[in-house]
């Protein structure tokens, strides 16, 4: 499938079988996401659900890996959702997908950060083919917000 035009991104992800959430509000004193020239960057999210956190607790100490990648592909979707409030409901103006930084709570001896964070990245790329691949980091915390397992932060080039 060609992935430029108008809806394209849109019918992506209806082959994809994703429903984009309302974006979430903030928490705290920060904005969502701030576009300065071509660029969007998106504050972090978590897996948030129906309003509602998932994928508590930390990689290494209860939660595996394949959680933390379903929970990092849940931020990505979050993500998602900010990125088009972002670009006026038109996600076909995403020009590429520049980076994106990943956190997961974690054990201290937890070494399978990248892994986790596949599942944002892994998305990025199924729903933008080549545009959505980027340059990234994948960081281990003691902690993260509301106790999930993943956050993910984004910079987004547009149109």
């Amino acid at each position: 499938m060609e992935l430029n035009g108008t809806g394209a991104i849109e019918a992506k992800l209806k082959q994809l079988g994703i429903v984009l959430p309302e974006a979430a509000k903030p928490v705290a004193n920060y904005v969502p996401w701030v576009k300065t020239g071509k660029l969007v960057f998106v504050a972090g999210q978590i897996p948030l659900k129906d309003g509602k956190p998932q994928q508590l607790g930390a990689l290494g100490a209860g939660v595996s890996v394949e959680q933390g990648a379903a929970a990092a592909r849940l931020c990505g979707i979050n993500l998602l959702a900010q990125l088009k409030a972002a670009c006026d409901g038109d996600l076909d103006r995403v020009a590429r997908v520049v980076k994106l930084v990943g956190f997961v709570n974690c054990a201290a001896d937890f070494t399978d950060i990248p892994k986790v964070v596949n599942g944002a990245s892994d998305l990025m790329v199924e729903v933008f083919g080549e545009a959505g691949k980027h340059a990234r980091s994948a960081v281990g915390a003691p902690s993260l917000p509301l106790g999930v397992s993943v956050e993910v932060e984004a910079v987004v080039e547009i149109k």
